[in-house]
Order: structure tokens, then sequence, then C-alpha cells
């Protein structure tokens, strides 16, 4: 476009606002063909008509990105819906985390999926979310380690259901099957209704709090001994593991922030103590039986959950005097260590990892 034709066109947009920009054609009669553009963008409104669209759009992107986990973590602050879904998906490299919350941009370019809500794959959907909420945006997310969703929705501006409290009731079919029969068309409705669809895929509702400590303990439960022992970085295992190799509630509270679960340091510590109990998925829910109300746990007020915090210079000495007791395995069987041993501190332990190498 030349730099008349720019001028133009900003003369005439300030003249008569932006109106013009949104038209490709004038027809009469007060008729006129929108631009794609345009077009799009009233799409996205009309989308998204309540939080628990959101919601269907989050996990119907966590299940084509082929989740086998999703968590779901939920809480009302005032008139904010803040809403953050973690799955083990495929992932979004960190240069298109931007890019997947503008038009038409996807990922199935071969395929679209058809499902109860409609069609899913025309690269709208988190274009919508972010059109109809204050804040949409990935949190965190790798190629192969999931992915984080964030969003914070004004329930003013887009309203949700006000029984946000009760769950719906579910019902086999002729097939064995679940299906809901009953309930309020709140968030947690939109969720067992998704899980009764994919079965197969293992999806947790709960507060910030309760996911973490949900994935804290499904982690833990997968992880291989090694993987909890010897992790120094929890950038290096899948997004939803991180919580279960944090050393201290210091480092939990900072991995589950980066992931847009944002949790005390207090409730880091009842994670990490066990006091916080993990979630079963939201169909374990419906369908386990129950004696009676689950009773709370009583906590041990007398136990001492304070992390312990080396000195550097205590840490320094400490390695230097493993350095020299690994001395008699290094000529016994002819290995050298790599680096100075690594001390971590974790819970109430203290654990060393000594890397070495073969002499030739």
């Amino acid at each position: 476009m030349s730099d008349d034709a720019e001028r133009l066109l900003e003369f005439v947009s300030s003249v008569s606002g932006d109106a013009y920009l949104k038209v490709e054609e004038t027809l009469g009669d007060g008729f006129v063909r929108l631009k794609v553009s345009e077009a799009e963008r009233r799409q996205a409104k009309h989308d998204i008509r309540s939080v628990e669209d959101v919601v269907v759009e989050l996990l119907r992107n966590a299940r084509d990105a082929h989740a086998q986990r999703i968590f779901v973590a939920t809480t009302r602050d005032g008139d904010e819906r803040l809403l953050t879904v973690v799955d083990d998906g495929v992932g979004v490299p960190a240069h298109l985390h931007e890019a997947v919350f503008e038009p038409r941009v996807t990922s199935k370019l071969e395929t679209m999926v058809v499902d109860r809500w409609g069609v899913h794959g025309r690269g709208m959907a988190l274009f919508s979310v972010r059109s109809n909420t204050r804040i949409a945006r990935i949190a965190c997310s790798e190629p192969h380690k999931g992915c984080a969703v964030q969003v914070v929705a004004d329930v003013a501006e887009l309203p949700e259901r006000s029984d946000q409290s009760t769950w719906p009731e579910v019902e086999p079919d002729e097939a064995g099957g679940l299906h809901v029969v009953r309930g309020p068309h709140n968030i947690a409705r939109r969720v067992i209704e998704f899980a009764c669809e994919h079965p197969e895929t293992a999806v947790y509702l709960g507060s910030a709090v309760e996911t973490v400590a949900t994935m804290h303990a499904v982690a833990r439960s997968v992880l291989e001994p090694g993987d909890l022992l010897f992790c120094d970085d929890p950038a290096a295992v899948p997004i939803w593991q991180r919580p279960a190799v944090c050393a201290d509630a210091d480092e939990l509270v900072e991995v589950s922030a980066a992931m847009g679960l944002e949790i005390s340091e207090r409730s880091a510590h009842r994670i990490l103590s066990g006091e916080v109990p993990a979630l079963p998925t939201v169909l374990e829910s419906l369908t386990k039986s129950h004696s009676g109300p689950r009773q709370p746990s009583t906590p041990d007020i007398f136990r001492d959950r304070r992390s312990v915090k080396l000195a550097a210079t205590d840490v320094a000495a400490f390695s230097a005097e493993l350095e020299e007791a690994f001395d008699v395995l290094a000529e016994r069987y002819y290995i050298r260590l790599k680096g100075e041993p690594k001390v971590k501190v974790l819970g109430e332990e203290i654990r060393v990892r000594f890397l070495f190498e073969k002499d030739e």
C-alpha cells in the first residue's frame, strides 16, 4: 500500500471511526458486507456467552492436544472467576504462546472435531475465549510437556450460573456409559459432561490448592524413585508433574505460580505434609459410594514443618568433605567425580547426588 493510500485510510478512519475499516462492501439501503476479520470478531463474541462456555473450550483444547489427564482449578474472587486448566498433552512451543490466541490459528490442518458442543478446529476457540475475558494466556507450555492455560473472567460482563456448588447427578445408559441426568448447568456440570463423553481421560476439578495437591500426589505415584530423588530442576519434567519434585514449600509456591495456580506458603506446607488430600477424578467422585460424610483430618499442631535452610558456607564445607570421602570409591573403581556433589534439602531429608564418569 502506498503512503498516500495509508494516509487516506487514516483520514477516513479519523473522520468515521473504525466503522469504515470493518466494511468490505456497501450494498445499499443500510446493508454492508463485513470484512472477514470483523465477521470473525463478532462470531468470537457469539461463541462464548458464559463462563461455562469458556470451560468447555479449554477442555476441548486439552482433548485435541491428546491429553490423558486434565486438571481444572477454579475459584471465585468477588466478580472475578479464575480458571486454570493444566493438561499432559502435546504442549505449545514458546514462540506460539501468543499466536494461538489469534483467529484461524490451529494445529488441526487436516481434521476438525464435531462433538456435542459443535464444531472445533476452526482456530477460533482461544481467540473467542480471549475476546470475552479479562485475561487469557498460556501460563506455561513446552512441546511434549503439556500446557497450563489461565483465564480470568469478569462475571459482571460474562455471566455464570448462580449455583456453582451443586454437582449434577449421573446415571448409566443402556451401553453402560455415564451421562448427566439432572443438575444446574454450572461449571461442574460442564466438566462432568466432558468427562462422561471421554471416560478414557482422567479429569479433576477443584480449587487451586486441591489441584496442586492432586498433581503432587498423582505424579509421585507414577514417577520413578530416581526421578524424585535426583531431579534438581522441576522444569525438566512435564508441567503437571512439577509439584512432585519441589524440594520445599518456597519452590512449590514458585512452581505453582508459574502454572497460573496461586497458593500460599502455608498451603504449600500442608500439601507437602500430606494434609491436603488428592482429588478423585470427577467421575470417581460421582460413582464412588460413601458410607457417610467425610471426616476432616485432625492436623498435628505440634509438628514442626519449617524448611531447613542451609547456609552457603556450610553447604560448601560439607561438599568439600564429601569430595574427600568420594576419593575412596574413585580409587577402587576407577571413576572420577564430575563437578561438586549436589546437596539438596527435601522435607526432613538431606539428599546428596554424585555425578561421575569412568576413567579411560
